[in-house]
């Protein structure tokens, strides 16, 4: 690892959508800067649909595989963890080894939208642009490592 690199883990319940399409789209924004990883506390296999979204904008997530949380504990030092969901938020442990700054970023879960595949699309659409907002709002202050930005 490149040592003036911060590592960043995203965090949500199933590693199958947001904390996917989020180290997708940190890898692709900020690589020189920043390692991506992502977890969930309940793994699920990668939504088909968060890899169209992603594709959708140039970027290739389909060789990520969901992880579990446990593959991280105590094995790795991290700049910040951000959670994406209520249930990461109250499910990550209180004392996680190795973990800079902790963050939350609560966004809704697009796997948990119902209706047409284009309906259900879209949802992941959506969160993939507020992930992408978030993410160009974090890069310039969380480059610093743990004592920069707390933004939400």
């Amino acid at each position: 690892m490149d040592q003036r690199k911060s590592r960043i883990l995203f965090l949500c319940t199933g590693n199958s959508a947001r904390s996917q399409m989020a180290e997708g789209l940190l890898r692709h924004h900020a690589d020189d800067r920043f390692e991506a990883y992502s977890a969930g506390l309940d793994p699920k296999c990668v939504n088909p649909l968060a890899v169209s979204a992603m594709a959708e904008i140039g970027i290739d997530i389909s060789g990520q595989r969901s992880k579990s949380l446990s593959e991280y504990l105590g094995r790795m030092h991290f700049s910040y963890v951000i959670t994406l969901c209520a249930n990461a938020e109250r499910s990550c442990p209180a004392v996680f080894p190795g973990m800079g700054r902790r963050l939350h970023w609560d966004l809704e879960d697009p796997s948990a939208v119902t209706g047409t595949e284009s309906e259900r699309l879209e949802a992941f659409r959506r969160v993939r642009d507020e992930l992408a907002r978030r993410i160009m709002r974090f890069i310039p202050e969380g480059a610093g490592g743990p004592e920069g930005g707390g933004l939400r």
